[in-house]
């Protein structure tokens, strides 16, 4: 450390242009400096919730970031509408893929918070969240589903209202390991957290029996102390959860598709209509679950795309647009005269 005042903290909620961090001395409000941000390159360069940071320690609770310490792990997602990728949380060492038993249902969603956990380092596990909404016969179908898709995730079955699943789930959260949850809007992130601490920290709403769905309240990452020392992050519901540059994830979690792929006749195969294709055979012949096969190529083709050129992207653009226009003008000679 440069002088007596500087200090490593960690990071345990981002706001627009700040920062609380916190260590053995307190909270402080924080920011980064100007020299920070005129270096930066992109959003990667700036703090994040679970970054452990230098600081200066400043009056009245105030601090000044001056270094981001390296990362042992980092959660992104491609921000909606945006080029480039939005950091989650860092230094992680579980992912809670969090789930409800309402109609949102998705194992397909689950491979997709996987595929991004994976490729940054992070353990991912699931919750099934308010099984209370639901009979047993109904429970022990979905965890069925969830053991033949994913047969090495730990999974926890709990209800927030009744309690039930919670001693497993404590048990679960070591001391000094941080835990992130992740999910969309309304499964319950926050009230799992709220009674995992055992005191109502978050503001959440009640859940809407039409739509069996809690009302989604959280707004920023934060970063919650547990009393056995475990440590949490709640973040705000995602409604889509765009690919990254996950490549190596999506490779690690579809496994034995990748395993199978080495075998295909073409080293450029994209298991799609090659003959030759051992992952095409296996899903044709119930090797590998339909379902998951359809995912993996969504999940590998929506990470190509994310890390084309953002010249290539454009050149795809136009030649896409040229199609469209091509077929348009087609349709019209055929009296098609609406497009």
């Amino acid at each position: 450390m440069e002088n007596e005042n500087q200090k490593i903290a960690r990071v345990t909620t981002e706001y627009k242009g700040a920062y609380k961090v916190k260590n053995d001395d307190g909270e402080f409000l924080a920011k980064v400096t100007g020299k920070h941000m005129f270096n930066a390159l992109s959003r990667e360069d700036f703090p994040a919730v679970g970054d452990f940071v230098v600081i200066d320690e400043l009056p009245e609770d105030q601090a000044v970031i001056r270094q981001i310490l390296a990362r042992k792990t980092i959660i992104k997602r491609k921000a909606i509408g945006k080029g480039e990728a939005q950091i989650i949380a860092t230094n992680i060492d579980v992912a809670f893929v969090v789930e409800s038993v309402g109609r949102d249902w998705s194992l397909n969603r689950f491979e997709r918070y996987f595929a991004i956990a994976r490729d940054g380092g992070i353990e991912p596990a699931i919750i099934i969240n308010k099984i209370d909404l639901i009979s047993k016969d109904e429970l022990d179908k979905k965890l069925a589903e969830i053991k033949n898709r994913f047969p090495r995730t730990n999974v926890f079955a709990v209800s927030v209202a009744s309690g039930n699943g919670f001693d497993e789930l404590k048990k679960y959260i070591e001391k000094d390991k941080t835990y992130c949850f992740l999910g969309s809007s309304g499964v319950g992130k926050s009230s799992l957290i709220n009674r995992l601490m055992g005191k109502n920290l978050i503001k959440t709403e009640d859940i809407s029996l039409y739509s069996e769905r809690g009302k989604h309240i959280t707004t920023a990452r934060q970063m919650y102390f547990l009393d056995d020392g475990g440590v949490v992050i709640d973040n705000p519901g995602m409604r889509e959860v765009g690919m990254a540059d996950a490549a190596q994830g999506i490779d690690n979690l579809f496994d034995d598709i990748t395993r199978l792929s080495k075998m295909c006749r073409y080293k450029d195969c994209t298991h799609t209509h090659e003959s030759g294709c051992a992952v095409l055979k296996a899903a044709d012949s119930g090797e590998i679950d339909r379902d998951k096969y359809l995912n993996y190529l969504s999940l590998k083709k929506e990470t190509e795309f994310y890390e084309m050129s953002e010249l290539e992207k454009r050149e795809k653009d136009k030649d896409f647009g040229k199609f469209i226009k091509n077929t348009k003008k087609s349709l019209k000679q055929y009296g098609h005269k609406n497009f």
